[in-house]
């Protein structure tokens, strides 16, 4: 997933409110949003590859989701990162012992958002120690928390003024869907190659080989009931399917 924007604590109804695209190669396999046949608690996507998630919810409001950091030319790691969302909702743990454990030199670069009903928590193995966040917007992409690559700070500024509407999701799959490319001057630099840098400043990704697969908003109301709105997408950037689900309180 190349891009997260995340609502902590700043809706009176709705605690926990995240929209964010996941980005992938159109060939690696993909199931769309679910409860987990052999989890049946767990609610999201799962990449049929490596059998993680890269954002899922359990029945009890807990939530965790992944990007990747940005690095060309870095090995691999010996252990995929959509295990540790998976592994976190599969888990008992708190965010912050959850995050305490992760062997962070088993994997490649990445960032990871793990919610239960009281604290978020960011975790990354490239950016420090494991912190709970206050209560605010924040955004996600394939570098640092908050790193203000253009598509992240307008992504973000768009979600801000979206939150008012809710529970209308219009607004929050209108900012997923914007497919600008930034000028270059804009461009971050990440060490891949200038048609990829344009291509990967937009929203929405879209290309052929690579681009966005699915659009996602979830709320998490004061109950805990969580509600997970999911919009898949082909090579073209066409709209393929699409549900709507919630979790049991």
């Amino acid at each position: 997933m190349c891009l997260i924007v995340v609502g902590w604590q700043v809706h009176p109804d709705y605690p926990l409110v995240v929209a964010a695209n996941r980005d992938e190669f159109h060939a690696r396999p993909t199931a769309a949003a679910a409860p987990w046949v052999d989890a049946p608690h767990i609610l999201g996507g799962r990449d049929l590859e490596a059998g993680g998630t890269w954002l899922a919810v359990a029945g009890d409001g807990r939530f965790a989701a992944v990007t990747n950091v940005r690095e060309a030319g870095k090995p691999t790691g010996k252990r995929s990162r959509g295990a540790l969302p998976a592994g976190f909702l599969r888990s008992t743990q708190s965010p912050a012992d959850f995050s305490a454990a992760i062997a962070a030199d088993d994997y490649a670069g990445f960032n990871l958002l793990l919610a239960d009903r009281d604290t978020l928590y960011y975790c990354s193995n490239r950016d420090g120690a494991p912190r709970p966040l206050a209560p605010g917007v924040y955004g996600l992409s394939n570098h640092r928390l908050e790193t203000p690559w253009p598509k992240l700070t307008k992504a973000r500024q768009r979600f801000a003024e979206a939150l008012p509407a809710l529970p209308d999701s219009a607004p929050f799959f209108a900012l997923l869907a914007d497919r600008t490319i930034e000028a270059d001057e804009r461009l971050p630099a990440t060490g891949v190659p200038l048609h990829w840098e344009r291509l990967l400043s937009a929203v929405f990704v879209c290309s052929p080989d690579y681009g966005t697969r699915a659009s996602t908003l979830l709320l998490r109301d004061r109950a805990g009931r969580c509600t997970l709105e999911e919009r898949s997408f082909a090579p073209d950037g066409s709209e393929i399917q699409s549900s709507r689900m919630s979790t049991a309180v």
